[in-house]
């Protein structure tokens, strides 16, 4: 069934609640990939709360991500098969808890059709409120849904992207990723099957599972965080990118930085293929 336009737009859904605690916290950790080496510290302030030496918990900012996963403005009714994610960008305006119940309200922002053999775009948000009503976090995403174009839509109505210096890096860094990663990540809530089925994967056009590019996303969150953050969460104020190719769980994610002030431009490479995973990502500190 092709999209219907106005009934998208009007999509919303208000006060959706949700509830988590430091077992989520650091499983999300785990799922990007912290904690691999069992005597670091600072990876370890992630991922374990029981220490010797009393210190608290800390939470990847990103972890906004699947604090509520699962919220949105409701079903698009979209193919699944052919969805991937386009873009992320989370203003974080107070560091998350390590445990809460928070309540979500999701609407849709724009649609885009991209022509009938070029998808659609469809962009939308969720801010994240506790229990006094504050927010915590605005999320924007965007799906492009590479099966459900040409519907007669607006062509229009996403942003320009941010540009990266064209300088050389001033920082460079190489992440790991797991062969089992995508397995633990999809704890996090993720469950399509396009991350763990190769039944699934070949179905959508990829020879194995990939890597959710969520996850690609926290991994670009832990190298501004081991980078130019000092592991400090509460300096997060807004981080973002957009998802250009997917990373095959087992590959190694080379993170090129940029730092302009505040602003940390990033891009993401998996060099032996040869592809760009991330672009045009930004993270601005406080």
């Amino acid at each position: 069934m092709p999209i219907n336009y106005d009934e998208l737009m009007a999509m919303t859904s208000l006060g959706q609640k949700y509830s988590y605690g430091d077992r989520e916290v650091m499983l999300y950790a785990c799922g990007i990939g912290m904690g691999a080496d069992p005597m670091d510290e600072k990876e370890l302030a992630f991922v374990n709360e029981a220490t010797a030496e009393p210190r608290p918990l800390k939470v990847v900012p990103t972890f906004a991500s699947v604090a509520a996963w699962g919220a949105g403005p409701g079903d698009m009714k979209l193919n699944r098969v052919m969805v991937v994610d386009g873009e992320r960008d989370i203003t974080f305006h107070k560091p998350l808890a390590t445990a809460a119940n928070i309540t979500a309200d999701s609407s849709v922002l724009a649609v885009s059709d991209k022509g009938k053999d070029k998808g659609a775009v469809i962009r939308h948000q969720t801010i994240l409120r506790d229990e006094q009503g504050e927010p915590l976090a605005t999320l924007m995403a965007s799906r492009f849904a590479r099966g459900d174009g040409g519907f007669g839509g607006p062509s229009g109505g996403i942003p320009d992207p941010h540009p990266v210096p064209t300088r050389a890096p001033d920082r460079s860094i190489d992440i790991a990723t797991r062969p089992d990663q995508a397995l633990v990540y999809r704890l996090c809530g993720d469950r399509n099957p396009l991350h763990s089925d190769p039944g699934f994967a070949k179905r959508a056009g990829f020879p194995r599972p990939i890597l959710h590019g969520m996850c690609t996303y926290g991994i670009t969150c832990r190298g501004v965080l081991q980078t130019y953050a000092d592991y400090d969460p509460a300096a997060f104020r807004q981080h973002a990118a957009r998802f250009s190719s997917p990373v095959y769980p087992g590959e190694i994610v080379t993170i090129d930085l940029w730092k302009d002030g505040e602003v940390i431009s990033f891009e993401a490479k998996v060099k032996a293929r040869g592809v760009t995973v991330i672009k045009n990502g930004r993270t601005v500190l406080g």
